[in-house]
């Protein structure tokens, strides 16, 4: 199988402007990026979603979107941020390995994260809040 793109940013065959680097995360700029300075916090080893991802390694990877949230926040001196992570392309992830944005937010930037809200009807709430807790 061919390495996706992030794995190849972590194996050094494709650049990146890295910003942060430890034994089991990487961080770099996103080349398309929704505002100046957005990060992307990527695992090394290749996982696909969230779902995937070991607590050992999820714990790496959060430890290191705080590090990097900080870091953004103290040189960009805006300290707003959206922290986002889409799994599975219906969710808007488009490379196929596990990763967080963090995208750094400043007044007026005209970036909006949007969705539309949702009513539940009758007793719909109660019966999915059952449906759920089977499975926690």
């Amino acid at each position: 199988m061919e390495e996706c793109i992030f794995c190849r940013i972590i194996n050094g065959k494709i650049p990146a402007a890295k910003v942060y680097e430890d034994s089991n995360t990487i961080s770099f700029l996103d080349i398309l990026p929704a505002n100046k300075g957005h990060c992307l916090i990527v695992p090394k080893k290749h996982y696909e979603t969230l779902l995937d991802i070991p607590d050992s390694d999820l714990e790496s990877l959060v430890k290191a979107a705080k590090k990097v949230a900080k870091a953004l926040s103290l040189s960009l001196g805006n300290g707003s941020f959206n922290l986002i992570m889409n799994n599975g392309r219906t969710a808007g992830q488009l490379v196929a390995h596990a990763h967080i944005h963090i995208i750094p937010r400043f007044k007026g930037d005209r970036l909006r994260i949007k969705w539309t809200h949702k009513k539940y009807h009758d007793n719909e709430m109660k019966k999915l809040q059952e449906k759920i807790k089977k499975f926690v």
